[in-house]
Formats: structure tokens, sequence, C-alpha cells
């Protein structure tokens, strides 16, 4: 994680500003919310249960002073040095009733008894010594009186509480705000990367990896990963900064009870490092599965026909039901360690902490040193503190899945690519020459062996032979899908691997047997979006090869919607499209792939018009198993095992009664034998 940890932080920090703007507004929101506690302390230690504090007489009626029975009393945190101070007197309470207590020397701490009788009160200590003391119980309204000179300041206490919390909520929702859309930027740029990433790769890396698979990292993986930045990251950041906060606070607090909370950090810590073990484990088996599941999907809808043709119905769900059942069962093992380790376990060891702090004040090893309002400010931070534990632990599951999904993400982005060039070439002739190449897909394997031909512009070179021989070989060598072992291959004179791929492909144009048809419409499948291929072109390339009007009489005409692949479009009106498309890039270098195997006749008497407008002037490379429509190329090279064993134009082999010879009488003989 450490690698994949530090490019996610570079991702980040393309957008820092907004991210530390958050970070700031957060340790502001929380430093607004930790100093509630300290005002609620106040209210009660000082505005509260400041009431039995010294009375002093005063002589006259002033600020802070109250009557009672003639005389005024003012507490003694509101007289200054320098005043000289009156008798003392004391208002204590005893049960729920305040006493009015005419006397000096009268003990903060112990159990208070009043005496309606005699109107004593007697405070009994804790090694069992009492004292008497005369009282007088005070009325609701004269108790009022006592408290009446600290409502100003609980007041003013109270709403600078609640303008705090409406600070930090403000707060807050700046820093959520500014999180979400640094981390909607960060994954935009991430996906950008991502599918710009799959643009660069060799063709060679599709073969091994499913289209479903590609399309599970670039939409769930990023998807993970952007719940890290948006509530792993957050929580984590929040829940660092406020504890901190907390254990800062609650040392001023009270360094004994500060002490006690301590001990939560590295349960804390070793809790994050033993679960993250487990997790890791099964989110690994998790991702890996939703990708297989994604990849199965997306073979089953492109093979529906043949799975529903051959009855495959049952075995497809048997072999989705094996991996949909591993995926229950490993969701299932994660929900278990989240149920283990949650919250709840958070709440057991504050409710220990709590018992532990109540059971040491009631038995007067903490009473002596903490108030009452420190004891509630305790309680409070303590409560407080547990939001961002239960947040980070509640995260620790986004967050396993997070760091498997950037593995998955930046191995893909490992994968070495070409970087897609902007160079721009001015169009070549189109003389290519085979010097001597050997090629293997596989390293010792060679499926092409010295193969040495030459194609001048303007000719017709058609590749025949067997299955496997070698001739989609030879093109993918000329498209630099895949470079040559041993020999070199040059265009005009130039070696093709002096080129950068695009510039190699830019006077390139391919028609395949089954031609990909991409959303959209009719002229945008010939254009390609192509800014340089105007609808006029577009138009003329169709007339060319005689589809214009056929497609024209379609509701929509060239707008005619293209759905995925074209599946509402005959092969012939398919083939004309991308018959269409390789003439209006007007390409130096043509390459027909099969491109009439799986026309109907008179569809392909069309397309045999258009292939002489479509040849002139261009080197064109024909693969056709039906010999019959490559008689009038200018070169045939016969291909068995990688080597090329014969080569001429049709009249040539048919005298010298080869393999060619052989190949033409075996077609001829079988349409015979079919029309007989």
């Amino acid at each position: 994680m450490g690698n994949n940890g530090k490019r996610l932080f570079q991702y980040a920090w393309h957008y820092k500003r907004p991210i530390l703007l958050a970070l700031l507004l957060l340790a502001l929101a929380i430093a607004a919310e930790l100093v509630g506690p300290f005002l609620a302390k106040r209210m009660i230690d000082t505005n509260i249960m400041g009431i039995e504090k010294p009375w002093y007489q005063t002589q006259s009626e002033e600020r802070y002073a109250v009557s009672y029975e003639g005389s005024w009393y003012k507490r003694a945190d509101h007289w200054l040095d320098s005043e000289t101070k009156g008798r003392e007197v004391r208002v204590l309470q005893s049960g729920r009733k305040y006493y009015f207590v005419d006397a000096a020397g009268v003990p903060d701490k112990g159990v208070r008894e009043f005496d309606n009788d005699n109107g004593r009160l007697t405070v009994t200590a804790e090694d069992g010594r009492s004292q008497q003391f005369p009282a007088d119980q005070l009325s609701r309204g004269e108790t009022y009186g006592f408290f009446k000179p600290e409502f100003r300041s609980i007041f003013t206490l109270a709403g600078i509480y609640v303008g705090l919390l409406l600070v930090g909520a403000a707060l807050a929702y700046g820093q959520r705000y500014l999180l979400q859309v640094s981390a909607n930027r960060i994954v935009r740029k991430m996906r950008n990367d991502v599918f710009r990433h799959i643009q660069e790769l060799p063709v060679q890396y599709f073969d091994n990896l499913p289209a479903g698979k590609v399309v599970a990292r670039v939409t769930n993986d990023t998807e993970a990963i952007r719940e890290l930045y948006v509530s792993v990251l957050a929580n984590f950041f929040s829940g660092i900064i406020y504890m901190t906060a907390i254990i800062g606070a609650l040392f001023i607090l009270d360094e004994t009870l500060a002490l006690i909370a301590l001990p939560l950090l590295p349960i804390l810590y070793l809790w994050i490092v033993v679960y993250r073990k487990f997790a890791s484990r099964f989110n690994h088996v998790i991702r890996s599965r939703l990708s297989d599941i994604n990849g199965m999907i997306n073979e089953s809808i492109q093979g529906m026909p043949i799975i529903q043709v051959f009855r495959r119905e049952k075995e497809t769900m048997s072999e989705f039901h094996v991996m949909n059942d591993e995926y229950f069962k490993y969701q299932n093992k994660l929900l278990t360690l989240n149920s283990v380790t949650s919250h709840n376990l958070v709440n057991v060891f504050r409710n220990v902490i709590f018992l532990l702090v109540i059971w040491m004040f009631a038995g007067g090893s903490l009473s002596a040193a903490v108030s009452v309002g420190v004891l509630y400010a305790f309680i409070d931070y303590m409560n407080r503190m547990m939001q961002p534990i239960v947040g980070i632990v509640n995260q620790l599951s986004n967050l396993e899945v997070a760091r498997v999904s950037a593995e998955r993400v930046f191995a893909l982005l490992d994968e070495p690519g070409v970087q897609v060039s902007e160079e721009r070439m001015k169009r070549y002739t189109g003389n290519v020459a085979f010097e001597d190449v050997s090629f293997g897909y596989k390293a010792g394997e060679d499926v092409l062996k010295n193969i040495s031909f030459q194609a001048k512009q303007g000719e017709t070179v058609a590749l025949v032979g067997h299955t496997g021989s070698g001739k989609s070989s030879i093109l993918n060598l000329l498209f630099r899908f895949y470079d040559v072992d041993r020999g070199s291959i040059t265009i005009d004179g130039i070696d093709a691997r002096e080129l950068t791929k695009q510039q190699l492909r830019e006077h390139m144009g391919i028609v395949l047997q089954d031609p990909f048809l991409f959303t959209g419409t009719i002229a945008s499948n010939v254009s390609l979006d192509d800014p340089s291929i105007t609808r006029d072109k577009v138009e003329q390339a169709l007339r060319d090869v005689g589809a214009y009007d056929m497609f024209m009489q379609l509701p929509g005409g060239l707008d005619e919607p293209v759905i995925e692949k074209g599946s509402t479009l005959s092969a012939g009106q398919r083939q004309l499209i991308s018959f269409a498309r390789a003439l209006a890039f007007d390409p130096a270098i043509l390459i027909l792939d099969e491109a009439t195997a799986s026309i109907d006749t008179e569809t392909e008497a069309i397309i045999q018009q258009a292939l002489d407008v479509l040849k002139r002037g261009r080197t064109t490379f024909v693969i056709a198993h039906r010999l019959s429509t490559i008689r009038a190329a200018d070169q045939i090279l016969v291909l068995d095992r990688g080597r090329i064993v014969e080569r001429g134009n049709h009249d040539a082999l048919m005298e010298t009664g080869g393999k060619y010879y052989a190949m033409y009488q075996l077609q001829q003989g079988g349409v015979v034998a079919i029309g007989a």
C-alpha cells in the first residue's frame, strides 16, 4: 500500500488548495465545538454550583449584591481584593432545599441534614465528626434571588455556546463541500487517466483481459477510490484532529482524567491493525469476483444468440451462480468481521471508562480534586471522542475496499503503453516492403518465418492460405499492433519503427470481416466524428460504394440512429458503412480483411464495383478465402505455416499448378457440386 498510498496522495495533491482549506475549516469547526464543554463547566461550577461559595455582607445595594432580611450580601468571587468584606454567610443545599447559614467556617464537604425543630444544619464529615450551624430554609423566591446575579452570565455563555454550534455547523458544511468537490475532481482525473491509458495499451493486452474486467476498473474501482477521499479520509482526518484536540482539552481540564482516557488510542490502533489483516484478504477476493462477474455478464450479453441457440442457458447460469456464491460468501465473512469490530465495541470501552470514573468519584478518590462541572465536561468530551472513533471504525471496510481498488487501478496504469502522439505527417505514397521478417506471439514460437515481399503504390496484394498460416499476423505487424522480432518493415523506405504508431496509422484504412459500428448515426460512423470529414465527404463516400440510395430510404436517412455494434442493420449494410468509412479517410494503404466473406451475392456485386474506386491509387492488402474475389490482384502471396510458398498473379499461379491451383480448383469444384 506504501507506493499506492503515495500515488493516491499525488492525485490528491493536484487539488491541494481546496483540500487544505477543507482541513483548516475542519480544524476550526472542531475548535468551535470543543469550546462547548468548557462553557458548560463554567456554567455548572461558577454560575450554578457557585451559590455555595462564601457570601459576605456589604453595606449597600450594588452589582451582584443580593438582599436578604434587610441586609445585602455579595458572593466571594465578585469581591475585589481592595474591598473590605463584612461578615461571612453561606447558602448550602441539603436534599432539594437551600438554607441560609449565618456562620463562618462551614465545611464544603460532608453529609448535610437540617433539623426543623431547632433550626440547625448538621454537617457530618467522612471521619464521622459532625458540626452544627444555625440555618434558615430559603423559599423558592429567596433562592431565586441568590441565583439572579448569575443569570446574565448564564445567558451570555448559552448564547456563545449556541453561536459556536452554528459556526461549527457552517464550517463543517464548507469542509464537507470542499472535500467532496475535490474528491470528485480527483476521481474525474483518475478516470480520464485510466481511459487515456487504455487507448495507449497494445492490442495484445486486451487479448488476455475480458472487456468487463477493464470496465470494472474504470467504473467500480475508481468509484471505491472516490469513497476513500470523500468518506474515509474525511473521517480519518477529522477523527485524528478531533481526538488530538480532545486529549489536549482533557489534560487542560484534569490530568488524572486524561490519563484514564489515554489507553483508548493504542486500543484503537491495535483494533485497526487486526481488522485490516483480515479485511484485506476478504476484499481482494470480493473485488476480484466482482470483476469476474462483470466480465461474464459482458460476455454473456455479447454471446446471447449463441447461448440461446445452443441451449446453454442452464450451464451459463450455473457458472454465474458459482462466481456469485463465492462473492456472497466473502461478503458475509466481511460482514461478520464488521459486526464483531463494530461501534458497539466502542460503546463498551466508553461505558467501562464511565463506570471507572463514576466509581472513583463516588468513592471519594476523585471527588476532592474534581468538581461536578469537570466531571460533566469529561463525560461530554468522552462522548464526543466516541464519535470520531466510531467514524474511523465504520470506515475501515471502505478503506480496505479503496486500497484493493487502488491496487487494481494502478496495476492497469502500470501496464506498458505507448503515448498517443499528436504529430502529423504528410500522406505517404504507400510503398510497403517486408524484408526477412520473422515474428512470434510467444518467445521461440514463430508464426511468420523469413517473410519478404514488396507492394508498390496502387498495387493490390492478396494473402491466401489455410487458417493459421499467418495472413492476419502480417497485417498485425503492418499496423504495428505488434513489432517484428527479426527483420524490418518499411513504408516508402522508412522503417515503420521509426514512426509513431499514430503517424503510421494516420494514412491506413481497414475493412474487417465483421465491421465494428459505434453508437451514433450512419453519418457519424462514416466520419467517426472527425472534423476533417465533412458531411459532403460522407455523402460522396456512400455514393462511391453504392450505398447512398439504400440508406436514404431509411426513416432517418444518414441520420438514422445506430445502436451498439449496429445490430439493427444487416451484415451487408454494416459492411457498406465500413467501406464508406475507409474511403472517406482516403488512406494510402488499405487493408481488406475478409471484407466480402459475410456478404450476400447481390451486395457483393455492389461492393466489387466500389472496390475499383476504393483501390485506385492505394496500396491494397486483401485477405480472402473466396479466391474468386482476388483474381484481379497484382500479386498473390500463398502462405503455409508462416512461410510464403508461392507468389505471383492469378494466371501465373494457376499455370504453376501448386497449392493455389489446388485451393482454387477445390473451391470451384465445391461451387459446382452445390450448384448441381
